[in-house]
């Protein structure tokens, strides 16, 4: 056996591959030609920010992630998850939005619970392993299980949102600026308590920010988009957190990624105001 044919099994398959992938709505053409691959880490998952201007694709990469329609299927080029092409929406792949996604009808621990109700999970079980999830979260069991979306907060239902998809157990999650409403000091402990969670369910991560110190916090990776039609323009590895977010962003070699980010961001603004 060859040296080059022994180290071919050593080789990182990838979790998500994008080819040359373009999305068009009629005349308008949301994505183009973007192509990356993100390799299937064992016992880790590698977390990926997204960063771009408003209206650049960065939810469509999403969609076509998930397999959700009207993003899915792409007009050119090829998405595999896992190696195979994308044909629908699976139970490896979860989303979280930022607009609280939740049935107001049905209590905290319910709504946490709904997706192993739709595997038919026997009631017992799957109330059992929405309280522990609830907890896991952060929210008290007692005081908020019983509770009703609207009696909670925004950081509170984000919490359930989280919930309701990590007990699911996917291999990829999908989070559409999932902290953008919050406030500021909820934003930071949300982030903490993210990557405290990433870490235990061990799963990748793509996530979508206009906040580039969040993608710099919480990315292994970030992808930063060009302006519509969006372009994958730059990967940029970053080191993953070490320490709460309000910690890490003071300290200055956090702040040089923030700021390189930032001097792109503003030169790819002041490019699209120029008509380029």
């Amino acid at each position: 056996m060859s040296v080059a044919a022994a180290a071919e099994p050593a080789t990182a398959a990838n979790i998500v591959e994008f080819d040359k992938v373009t999305k068009r709505f009629g005349d308008l053409v949301v994505i183009r030609d973007v192509t990356f691959c993100v390799p299937d880490l064992p016992k880790k998952g590698e977390f990926v920010t997204i960063l771009g201007p408003s209206g650049c694709g960065k939810s469509t990469v999403l969609r076509l992630i998930a397999g959700l329609r009207p993003h899915h299927p792409a007009t050119e080029g090829t998405v595999l998850v896992a190696g195979k092409p994308v044909s629908a929406p699976g139970t490896d792949r979860s989303m979280v939005f930022q607009d609280y996604t939740s049935f107001d009808n049905r209590t905290v621990e319910d709504n946490v619970a709904f997706g192993l109700e739709c595997q038919g999970v026997p009631a017992r079980t799957r109330h059992e392993r929405a309280r522990e999830w609830i907890a896991r979260v952060g929210l008290d069991v007692k005081r908020d299980a019983c509770k009703y979306p609207g009696e909670l907060s925004g950081g509170m239902r984000q919490r359930v949102a989280i919930a309701r998809t990590l007990i699911l157990s996917p291999r990829i999650i999908l989070m559409d600026e999932p902290f953008g409403a919050l406030d500021p000091t909820t934003r930071l402990h949300m982030q903490a308590l993210l990557v405290e969670l990433w870490r235990e369910v061990e799963a990748t991560v793509f996530f979508v920010t206009h906040s580039i110190e969040e993608a710099v916090y919480l990315g292994d990776r970030v992808y930063v988009f060009s302006s519509a039609p969006g372009t994958l323009l730059r990967q940029m590895k970053v080191p993953g957190p070490d320490r709460p977010p309000k910690e890490m962003q003071r300290d200055p070699e956090f702040m040089k990624y923030v700021f390189e980010i930032r001097d792109l961001m503003d030169s790819l603004a002041s490019s699209t105001r120029a008509g380029d």
